[in-house]
């Protein structure tokens, strides 16, 4: 692997043989911005707001009367504000995923982290990677260039991915943190995926949802940029979510507000747990949720209850369950993690069904614990346009992939820019459909 006098990198097949503090020196101290610290935790709130559902759940994103809208804002970027404090790049959170077995085994996804070692042993960067045997769990869609790669007449997997597994949000994926040898050690470590992309003899390496530094550092080193979406809200100083409500267009307005009050309509209450008032029970409860979600959407839901059990030991400061119950029990829950600026949807599972609740649990209470902590913006995970009419603009994501074959690097470079002029001109469009007043509309 890549070296210098005073680093070497190494191979490392389990996040148990770092010590959880040296692995979040690099996490939580690789950006110079400070972390801002959060506001005092609600430990347990119950809430049966006034305003809360929607215009359905397959959603009516395009529903936006174009003539309310005289000028179109400029599509966003992945957010350049780092979030210092990602929880999913965590020791706790990555080792999780190892320990419970939801990564390694028979999973598809092989622990092959490289970290780099000053000469007196000491770690000072890293990266988090795995070798994966299939494309599943990623959410940067690669199966199109799996099946020109296998009819082309190479083998696809493995393939090397840098990322957080089942984990579409934006986060640092180079760990280094500030100091003399910084850009050497990036350099170094980026230069060690294609030596191990080699010697596992994988086809190509994929970095997911990047922050822009490390964009930049990866293209440098002649990896191709793809382009992509998400729908993110962003708090612009909101007192509260009336405040919110106020920057939106009338009939958009009265949509969302009747959304929140039928949400609750059936006597379902919310109860928003965090820290240590989260217990086995809830956990119980969630999984069941989550299960149920899974199996309807894709067959193999990719946690075990293990992994929540264990997050939730180590990490329940970290932690939002947001819960809804009715008739004495728990119906619905929606999991976030809290960063030091970023509150970030993860999971949701329901065992009743009722108009509207999927929105509250995963968008408006998202949106009330973002303003209330002073949060910089809510990032509610892939896909769904039928964010936008909720208040989530559309933001540019970020990957970057490298292939050994150099014509097909060549052929899927050719395809990026013209999948990168659609993507621009679709987050255009979809930007002319949020719901916020412009000029004197």
């Amino acid at each position: 692997m890549p070296s210098s006098p005073s680093f070497t990198v190494h191979l490392v097949t389990s996040l148990n043989d770092i010590a959880p503090a040296e692995w979040d020196r690099l996490a939580h101290e690789r950006s110079a911005n400070k972390a801002s610290e959060n506001k005092a935790l609600p430990l347990k709130t119950d809430s049966n707001p006034e305003a809360a559902d929607s215009v359905s759940e397959a959603g009516n994103a395009a529903e936006s009367n174009l003539q309310d809208i005289e000028s179109s804002p400029e599509p966003s970027e992945s957010p350049g504000e780092v979030d210092p404090c990602n929880p999913f790049i965590a020791h706790a959170f990555l080792s999780a995923l190892e320990e419970s077995g939801s990564v390694g085994g028979r999973s598809g996804w092989s622990p092959l982290h490289m970290v780099a070692r000053d000469s007196s042993g000491q770690i000072c960067g890293a990266i988090p990677a795995y070798g994966k045997s299939h494309s599943r769990g990623e959410y940067v869609f690669d199966h199109a260039f799996a099946d020109a790669y296998t009819r082309a007449g190479g083998n696809y997997y493995p393939k090397l991915q840098v990322s957080v597994p089942f984990t579409p949000a934006n986060g640092p994926r180079i760990l280094v943190p500030p100091s003399p040898d910084r850009a050497a050690i990036r350099t170094a470590l980026i230069g060690s995926l294609e030596s191990l992309r080699s010697k596992i003899e994988a086809s190509s390496v994929h970095a997911t949802f990047l922050i822009p530094e490390d964009q930049q550092a990866l293209e440098a080193q002649g990896y191709l940029l793809r382009a992509d979406q998400q729908f993110h809200f962003s708090n612009a100083g909101y007192r509260d979510f009336e405040d919110f409500l106020g920057q939106l267009i009338s009939r958009k307005r009265k949509v969302l507000k009747r959304e929140r009050r039928d949400a609750l309509a059936n006597g379902i209450t919310i109860e928003c747990v965090t820290g240590k008032d989260i217990t086995e029970a809830h956990w119980d409860a969630f999984f069941a949720f989550y299960i149920d979600t899974g199996n309807r959407k894709w067959g193999s839901p990719y946690l075990n209850r293990g992994f929540f059990s264990l997050i939730g030991e180590r990490m329940a400061d970290k932690i939002l369950l947001v819960m809804a119950r009715r008739a004495g029990r728990y119906i619905a829950g929606a999991l976030n993690l809290i960063g030091a600026n970023t509150l970030y949807g993860r999971n949701w599972g329901a065992i009743e069904h009722h108009p509207f609740l999927h929105f509250e649990l995963c968008y408006y209470q998202a949106m009330d614990f973002a303003i209330a902590h002073g949060l910089s913006r809510v990032e509610a995970g892939a896909q769904g346009e039928h964010k936008l009419v909720r208040g989530y603009a559309p933001v540019r994501t970020w990957s970057a992939h490298r292939f050994a074959d150099a014509g097909f690097q060549r052929a899927v470079a050719a395809y990026l820019l013209r999948e990168r002029h659609s993507v621009e001109e679709a987050q255009a469009e979809l930007m002319r459909l949020t719901p916020f007043r412009r000029g004197d509309a």
